[in-house]
């Protein structure tokens, strides 16, 4: 049997498909590469769809001119897309009848036989698109069914050992009517059914549906059946509900309560996660833990601070302090506070609250990161400091500050020395115990145990405990942050585990932004912590446009922000179109979680895949429903998101990152009777001096006492030089009043790739480089005419320069007259003539140049650089009679083309001692006449001019 053209379509057909990758499914156990051996057990599950979920099956098949094994297939190829988390190449196996042939139908015997289908989905696809890519597929496979697997893999250079579709099966069983009863001899015999039944696992992963079309009820049904080598009993039967799931999301019944997912929506859109995995975090109950005491494992977030403080940046001597977090303040003028109210009622604030006096330590024995509570036993009653200075002028204080914020050496984790106060006396420490309005107050935490909502919580309690001289709580049984971190470590995250894998999938985040960066960063090489950082507001008009866009298209100004840095970052990066950034969120995402102090925030990437045909418009939805997404599941630690991508060494998506703050408060804060009010942490701030702890980052502030937006954009001096930094904050303006305009204008339907971040005066310099025409004054309009107005304009004026030689307009004008009437008297040069010149860079080639414009001849250029049979093609193709050159390229043509050597005719006076230089003005030239041609290499080697 001839299958030659079999053979080529299953060639075709699994051309570029790696043949051993591995489907990402939801393995339990890796199966042994050096033992094959299979126990043959199997971990299965079973749905039975009802009758209502039968016959839309049945509809939608009958309506789409479909098989019920085609639809099956094309559900089964969307599931493990998803389950795969986005693999879009997919590759499985189906048992086929093989009976190909009539003759073979009625003939007993083994013709089953296994078949490669592979389908390579797009995410944006609909399910009505699947259904019709796969009956195409299945089509053209059927021509070719009769090609047995053993050829296929022959083919490919493969064995049936390593290859891993076959490890994933599909089939889809038709049950004939009457199969179950037989007759023999009047003799009714019934089938007796095998459910009961131990299964075998022949395949890794294998889904089997069933129509039984006799039957009364529940007439379609599914099976998984799975290797116990690999899958767990209790994975398979989570598979097989989230199976059910989104297939009930295709097949919506009228009593459906699942989310409307209609068939004409993206597959990509369909959703895995079942709906109490959704819910997840509001089953989680925080509660006082007995058997905790003093010691647990840190949080997440206490973790990735300490870690960070160890591998980003130098541990050993650290330049700079980047968890520093000191809150400035000033007393209203007039208004005072008792030195001695305040101290004890920050031992009662701090005693409280269990962050403020806790240790992080490495225990090397448990290879773990602990928190323990520091005690007054352990620290002898100094469980935090308080510090007195002095300053007399602004220099001083501004070094107060500046070591406040940046040195390294005011705290110890591993003591639990984590809050300081520190009193600022102006002049003179006060000896009536007494802070004033020109004194500073000073409190300075770390930011692995403390974050910036933890401040509100500090400063409520601090001013009841200064007011009453107590602070009332059941230290028994309030919730703890030590209770949140077991319970942290202990909560179940399904569904964020799967929302994130599904998120990242293919995401590269081990690899920069191509940012216009001044300078690189070694991948093993420490941070200085040094940033510079540049602010702008976005003022009244601006603000207004963007404040009201958001508003009317029931959009949040965070999201409206965020999707204006994406685009601006795909312009920054020449388009880059996968972006992903680090978001902070404050993973307070609880009631009871408000009241504590601590650090609860958490980063995660946000990624935006954008299409540059998009208009902002519809951007700012997709940013906002990706937003919503992600925040929904933004309690999933950041390790753990790491932990789902191994391969990742160095997440470096956390480099770029976007902040928002809307803030309306009157920035006065009371302790007792006295008014306080925040100051800036420097009074004196050298922009180069910026604690920065990411690459680049946006913040964008919105003050809804005035309602006007502002921003801020940080950069590391490790990678960005100010002036660069300057350039970007212009082109972020820049991009800021084009958006608005299109706002203003109703243009939202403009595709984002239109934007620029060409800043005017950039334009203006680009049109001049650009602007190459020359605007000759009437009546010259010649090459050889406007250089002869400058001639009689600026005689003396240098004309053409090279190395130490020069030449004046009217030296120049002279050789070249000299020139032109030697080629009409001698080679009576007519206009229109090629005439040929060969020569190196040099004056001789600017003086042959304008002699051939001033005889009116065709300027050609030559190469000396080409190769000889080049040249003289180009020669033939010309018709040029001679070569204007130098002695020393002679020898580059054969004897039978004449050469002029320029500098030969220009030395020898004795031609010009009777020259007739009128003749030249007879020349007639206009500007119709051509100037010089250019040859190209053609695609066939020939030159083209």
């Amino acid at each position: 049997m001839d299958m030659t053209l079999s053979q080529e379509f299953w060639l075709l057909e699994l051309k570029g498909y790696s043949l051993t990758h591995q489907l990402s499914l939801p393995v339990d156990r890796q199966r042994s590469s050096t033992n094959q051996q299979r126990s043959g057990l199997a971990s299965t599950a079973e749905i039975t769809f009802d009758n209502e979920i039968c016959t839309l099956f049945l509809n939608y098949a009958s309506s789409h001119h479909l098989t019920l094994f085609q639809l099956g297939l094309s559900i089964f190829y969307v599931f493990l897309f998803k389950l795969t988390h986005g693999e879009t190449d997919l590759c499985i196996s189906f048992i086929n009848a093989n009976r190909h042939r009539s003759e073979l139908v009625n003939m007993v015997g083994m013709f089953i036989s296994t078949l490669p289908y592979r389908a390579e989905l797009d995410p944006h696809w609909s399910l009505d698109e699947v259904v019709e890519h796969v009956r195409e597929k299945c089509l053209s496979i059927l021509e070719h069914s009769h090609y047995p697997l053993q050829h296929i893999l022959s083919d490919l250079h493969l064995t049936q050992s390593n290859v891993s579709f076959l490890e994933t099966m599909f089939d889809f069983v038709n049950v004939p009517k009457d199969v179950e009863h037989l007759c023999l001899n009047d003799a009714n015999l019934e089938q007796i059914s095998f459910e009961q039944s131990v299964e075998v696992a022949k395949f890794d992963f294998s889904l089997t549906f069933v129509y039984n079309a006799s039957s009364d009820h529940n007439q379609l049904s599914c099976s998984f059946v799975c290797s116990h080598d690999v899958f767990k009993k209790s994975t398979i039967s989570q598979t097989a509900q989230r199976f059910e799931y989104m297939f009930e999301q295709l097949f919506q019944t009228q009593s459906s309560s699942i989310p409307v997912m209609n068939v004409s929506s993206a597959i990509n859109e369909l959703s895995l996660i079942l709906p109490e995995e959704g819910e997840e975090m509001e089953l989680v109950a925080f509660y006082r833990l007995e058997n905790i005491v003093n010691e647990a494992p840190a949080s997440f977030a206490q973790a990735r601070i300490w870690l960070d403080e160890r591998i980003r940046f130098d541990p050993d001597k650290p330049q700079i302090a980047i968890y520093n977090m000191p809150f400035v303040y000033r007393l209203q003028p007039g208004h005072t506070l008792s030195i001695k109210q305040l101290r004890y009622a920050l031992h009662l604030t701090v005693n409280k609250h269990l962050s403020l006096h806790t240790s992080l330590h490495f225990d090397i024995q448990k290879n773990l990161l602990m928190q323990r509570v520091i005690t007054h036993e352990d620290k002898n009653n100094n469980i935090f400091s308080i510090i007195e200075t002095t300053y007399e002028t602004e220099e001083q204080l501004n070094e107060i500050l500046h070591d406040e914020k940046r040195n390294p050496q005011l705290f110890d984790l591993a003591q639990g020395l984590v809050f300081r106060c520190h009193l600022v006396y102006y002049k003179s420490i006060s000896s009536n115990n007494l802070l004033s309005d020109k004194d500073l107050l000073i409190f300075n935490f770390h930011h692995a145990l403390f974050d910036f909502p933890s401040m509100n919580i500090f400063l409520h309690d601090l001013n009841q405990a200064y007011t009453t001289a107590q602070l009332l709580y059941d230290d028994n049984t309030k919730l703890r942050y030590v209770d949140y971190a077991v319970i942290e470590q202990q909560m179940s995250m399904t569904g964020a585990s799967m929302f994130w894998l599904d998120v990242l999938h293919d995401c590269k985040l081990d690899q920069h932004l191509s940012l216009p960066y001044d300078r690189y960063r070694l991948s093993n090489e420490h941070r200085t912590g040094r940033g510079t950082s540049l602010s702008f507001d976005f003022g009244q008009d601006l603000s207004h446009h963007f404040l009201i866009h958001a508003s009317s298209n029931n959009i949040s100004v965070e999201q409206l922000a965020l999707a204006t840095y994406y685009v601006f970052l795909f312009k920054l990066t020449n388009g880059e179109k996968d972006l992903c950034i680090g978001l902070n969120t404050h993973g307070r995402y609880r009631d009871e979680l408000k009241s504590i102090i601590g650090m609860f925030v958490n980063a995660i990437p946000l990624r935006c895949q954008l299409d540059p045909h998009l208009s902002f418009h519809k951007l700012t939805k997709h940013v906002q429903d990706t937003m919503i997404n992600c925040t929904k599941y933004s309690y999933f630690p950041l390790q753990r998101i790491l932990n789902q991508h191994s391969n990742i060494s160095n997440p470096v998506f956390l480099d770029t990152s976007f902040e928002f703050l809307s803030f309306k408060n009157n920035n006065t804060v009371m302790i007792g009777d006295s008014q306080l009010l925040p100051t800036s942490s420097s009074f004196n701030i050298n922009e180069d001096e910026v604690v920065t702890t990411s690459g680049f980052s946006l913040s964008v502030y919105h003050d809804m006492n005035i309602n006007q937006l502002s921003c801020t954009i940080n950069a590391s001096l490790d990678l960005f030089n100010r002036e660069t930094v300057e350039k970007i904050s212009q082109q972020f303006d820049f991009i800021l009043h084009q958006l608005s305009a299109s706002i203003i204008d109703n243009q939202m339907k403009k595709p984002i790739y239109e934007l620029s971040l060409i800043l005017s005066n950039e334009q203006y310099l680009m049109q001049s480089l650009n602007n190459t025409q020359i605007s000759f004054p009437s009546p010259v309009t010649c090459i050889h005419h406007k250089f002869v107005y400058e001639v009689m304009k600026h005689p003396q004026k240098l004309a053409v320069e090279l190395d130490e030689q020069s030449l004046a307009y009217a030296e120049l004008f002279a050789y070249v007259q000299m020139l032109a009437v030697h080629l009409l008297d001698e080679y009576g040069i007519i206009p229109g003539e090629v005439i040929s010149q060969c020569v190196e860079r040099s004056l001789s080639m600017i003086i042959g140049m304008m002699a051939i414009e001033m005889v009116g001849g065709v300027y050609f250029p030559l190469s000396f650089r080409d190769p000889e049979n080049r040249l003289h093609m180009l020669l033939e193709q010309t018709q040029s009679r001679f070569v204007l050159s130098h002695y020393l390229i002679k020898n580059k043509f054969k004897d039978t083309i004449t050469m002029l050597n320029i500098d030969s005719i220009l030395v020898n006076n004795n031609l010009f001692q009777h020259i007739n230089f009128d003749q030249l003005s007879y020349v007639h030239v206009t500007i119709d006449s051509i100037a010089y041609i250019i040859f190209t290499s053609g695609s066939t080697g020939m030159p083209k001019g």
